[in-house]
């Protein structure tokens, strides 16, 4: 029933935009929290939304990438990438797209059910690395094509792939920690 009501034109709108609003809340949570974990241009030692990116994509699909595409080319255009309209196009398509690749590759290759009915531990975390190495991989050669200073090297990628899987996991863990309290919180008023 719920699948059928956001395979709409209305529930695809809402998808997306849900998606866009809950990014961007996020990357300025995590911008405030983490303001001193940050490595260099667009890496941070801990990222947060890296987690919400893959979630969204995994649960939505392609409304959750065009969701976090939007947003992302408002931070960027409208923050420190704002001096080339090009490479905000190119950051949040993959800010978007990252996640959603990996999510292809992963219901493709590991028998992950659209729907996530059997996402286990082990598939989970393969959707986290995957997802971390398309996303620092594909930003840092990005910035390094668009011969942005201070960004594009093997280090960044390296502290960006940390840095997505770190908040990745911290991200989810809040999740199934935020859901079970639920449960366990309508148990006991019964």
């Amino acid at each position: 029933m719920i699948r059928s009501l956001l395979s709409t034109p209305v529930g695809w709108l809402f998808e997306l935009g849900i998606s866009s609003v809950s990014y961007l809340i996020l990357f300025f949570i995590n911008d405030w929290l983490t303001a001193n974990l940050s490595y260099g241009l667009g890496v941070n030692w801990l990222y947060l939304p890296a987690g919400l990116r893959l979630f969204l994509t995994l649960v939505f699909g392609l409304p959750g990438a065009l969701g976090i595409t939007f947003s992302s080319f408002l931070l960027c255009f409208y923050g420190v990438f704002s001096q080339d309209f090009v490479t905000c196009i190119g950051i949040a398509l993959i800010s978007g797209f990252a996640p959603y690749l990996a999510r292809i590759f992963v219901l493709s290759n590991m028998q992950l059910e659209p729907d996530l009915s059997n996402l286990n531990l082990q598939k989970l975390m393969m959707c986290i690395l995957l997802f971390a190495l398309f996303s620092s991989g594909l930003h840092q050669s990005w910035f390094s094509i668009m011969g942005l200073e201070g960004a594009g090297t093997i280090n960044h990628f390296l502290v960006m792939l940390l840095g997505d899987i770190l908040g990745s996991l911290l991200l989810i863990s809040i999740f199934k920690y935020g859901i079970e309290l639920f449960r366990n919180t309508r148990k006991t008023t019964r």
